[in-house]
C-alpha cells in the first residue's frame, strides 16, 4: 500500500506560495458553508514518526476558521482515561455536526504500537481491527465525514526527518525506538490500513518527504472531501421528499402476548410486608460491603433501569442507593436530548457519563431510548433504530472488557396495574406531579412498545450484559430481586 508514496513527488516553492491563497480561500469558504449542515468532519492525522503530523496540523489550524475547529492530541493517557474504556477518550473529543475535530492520533495508535512490540498477537490485532472498523461504520452511517490521513517517509527519509529534528530538540524520547523498528512498524500498519479501509472511510497514503507536497495534497483531500459532501447535503435538500413509505406489515403474531418475552413474567410474585422487611435489610447490607470491595479494587459499576411509565423505577433506585455511600455512586436521568446532544451521535452523552475506577453509574432511562421510544415515536427511523441494536451490544462490550460490571433492568407490570397506579397519582396530592398528558398517551401504545421490548431483549441480552425482567406489579417482590441481582453479578465480578 505504501509503495504509491515513495514515488518522489514534490512541489517547489514557487508552484506552492502560487496555488496556496487560492486552496486556502476555497477551504475557508467550504468550512462556513459546514455551518448548520447535519454532518461533523473527523480528521484523522496519523502516519510515520518524523513525517510531520504536527505541522500539518498547525498548517490545518492556520487555514481553517478556529472558531469551527477543534483539534485533539492524543499520546500518554491521563489517570481519568485509563480508568475508562479505552474509546472513551475518543467520544468526549469528538466534534459536533457542523463543525471540524481535528485528531492528532486516534484510536489507531495504541494497537499498532502494541502489536509491533509484541504485546498483542495478530488475532488480537485484527479484533482491534475489526472494532475500528466497526466504530467508523457507526459514525459514517450517522453522517460524520472520515477524513483518515497517513502520512508515509521510506526508511532513509525517516532517518533523514529525525536527525533534523534531533538537531532541533524536537524528537520525542520514542522517535528513536521506533526507527529501530522501521520495518515491522510498516508491516503492521499497513495491515491496519488494508483492514480499515473502507467507502465510508477511506485512508489518504500520502508521500511526506517534501514539506510543500505534503501540505497541500492534505489541504486538497480536505477541501474535495467537504465540498463534495455539501453538494451530496445539496441535493438531498432540493430534491423532492418522496411521500413517506408505508410501515412494513407486522406479522399477525407480533400483538399476540403469548408470544412476548414479557409474557413469561411471573407477576403474581409478592413478598409480604415482614419477608420484605428481613430480605431488604439483608440484601442492602451485603451490597453496602461489596460497593466498598469494589472500590477497593476499582471495578466499576453501571446499572441502567428502563421500564413502563408507573413501573417504580425511581423507588427501586432508591432502596439500591440507600445501601451505597453517596460518594460512591451517581444517578444520571435521561430525558429528550439537548441542543449539544443532538449535534452528537447518540451514544455520545451516554459514553460522556462513564463512571471512572471503583464507582458507579446509574441510568434512569438509558440509551435504549433509540430502540424504544425513538422507534416506537418516530424519532428515529427504521434503518436508524434497526442498526442500533448492533451499536449498543458494541458499546456494551467495551464496557464489559474494560471490567465493568453492566446491570440492566426491565421493570415490568400488567396494564391494569399500570392504570391503578396511574388512578392512585391522580388522586393523592403529592404524586399528581407524577402523571402527565404523555403518560396517557404512551399507554395507548402498549402493544407498540410491548414489541419494542420483545425485540430489545432478544437483540440485547448478552453474556456480559444480560437484561433481568423484573416482576413489578409487586413492588417490594421488585426492589428484592433488583438487589439480589447486583448482589449477585457484583460478588461473581469480584
Amino acid at each position: 500500500m505504501f509503495e504509491a508514496a515513495e514515488l518522489g513527488r514534490t512541489l517547489s516553492k514557487e508552484k506552492y506560495d502560487a496555488a496556496l491563497p487560492r486552496l486556502r480561500a476555497k477551504l475557508l469558504t467550504a468550512h462556513f458553508a459546514l455551518r448548520g449542515q447535519k454532518f461533523p468532519v473527523l480528521v484523522i492525522v496519523s502516519g510515520a514518526d518524523g513525517a510531520g503530523k504536527g505541522e500539518v496540523v498547525h498548517r490545518l489550524n492556520e487555514w481553517l476558521d478556529p472558531r469551527g475547529v477543534e483539534t485533539h492530541a492524543f499520546w500518554e493517557k491521563s489517570d481519568e482515561e485509563s480508568e475508562r474504556p479505552p474509546y472513551w477518550r475518543f467520544w468526549r473529543a469528538m466534534p459536533g455536526r457542523g463543525r471540524i475535530g481535528i485528531f492528532f492520533g486516534s484510536w489507531y495508535s495504541a494497537p499498532i504500537i502494541r502489536r509491533v512490540y509484541g504485546e498483542t498477537k495478530t488475532s488480537q490485532f485484527d479484533r482491534e481491527l475489526d472494532r475500528i472498523a466497526a466504530f467508523e461504520k457507526m459514525l459514517v452511517q450517522d453522517g460524520a465525514l472520515l477524513v483518515k490521513l497517513w502520512l508515509h517517509l521510506p526508511k532513509k527519509a525517516q532517518r533523514k526527518a529525525l536527525r533534523r529534528l534531533e538537531k532541533e530538540g524536537r524528537t520525542t524520547p520514542t522517535d528513536w525506538k521506533h526507527f529501530k523498528l522501521y520495518d515491522k512498524f510498516t508491516r503492521v500498519s499497513e495491515r491496519a490500513l488494508r483492514h480499515t479501509d473502507a467507502p465510508g472511510a477511506p485512508w489518504h497514503p500520502i508521500e511526506a518527504t517534501d514539506r510543500h507536497y505534503r501540505e497541500f495534497t492534505v489541504g486538497t483531500i480536505l477541501l474535495n472531501a467537504i465540498e463534495h459532501r455539501l453538494k451530496e447535503a445539496a441535493a438531498k435538500a432540493t430534491a423532492k421528499a418522496p411521500a413517506p413509505a408505508a410501515p412494513p406489515a407486522r406479522p399477525a403474531r407480533a400483538h399476540n402476548h403469548a408470544d412476548s418475552i414479557l409474557d413469561h413474567v411471573d407477576l403474581s410474585q409478592q413478598l409480604t410486608t415482614a419477608g420484605y422487611q428481613k430480605a431488604l435489610e439483608k440484601q442492602q447490607t451485603r451490597l453496602a460491603r461489596l460497593m466498598w470491595a469494589a472500590r477497593e479494587k476499582k471495578r466499576s459499576m453501571v446499572m441502567v433501569y428502563e421500564g413502563w411509565d408507573a413501573a417504580g423505577k425511581g423507588s427501586a433506585i432508591r432502596r439500591v442507593t440507600q445501601a451505597m455511600d453517596p460518594r460512591l455512586y451517581r444517578i444520571v436521568g435521561i430525558a429528550a436530548p439537548t441542543d449539544e446532544e443532538r449535534a452528537q451521535h447518540y451514544l455520545w452523552r451516554f459514553w460522556r457519563q462513564l463512571p471512572r475506577a471503583g464507582f458507579t453509574t446509574i441510568f434512569d432511562r438509558s440509551w435504549y431510548g433509540r430502540v424504544l421510544v425513538e422507534r416506537v415515536e418516530g424519532f428515529a427511523s427504521p434503518a436508524e433504530w434497526g442498526r442500533a441494536y448492533q451499536e449498543i451490544n458494541n458499546f456494551e462490550e467495551q464496557l464489559s472488557d474494560h471490567g465493568i460490571v453492566i446491570n440492566k433492568f426491565w421493570v415490568h407490570i400488567s396494564p391494569d396495574e399500570q392504570l391503578r397506579r396511574f388512578k392512585e397519582r391522580q388522586t393523592i396530592a403529592y404524586k399528581q406531579y407524577k402523571i402527565t398528558d404523555e403518560d396517557w398517551r404512551n399507554r395507548k401504545k402498549w402493544d407498540d412498545y410491548k414489541l419494542a421490548v420483545n425485540d430489545m431483549v432478544t437483540r440485547c441480552s448478552t453474556e456480559f450484559a444480560p437484561w433481568t425482567l423484573v416482576a413489578g406489579n409487586d413492588k417490594k417482590f421488585a426492589r428484592v430481586q433488583i438487589l439480589k441481582t447486583i448482589v449477585k453479578r457484583l460478588e461473581e465480578a469480584l
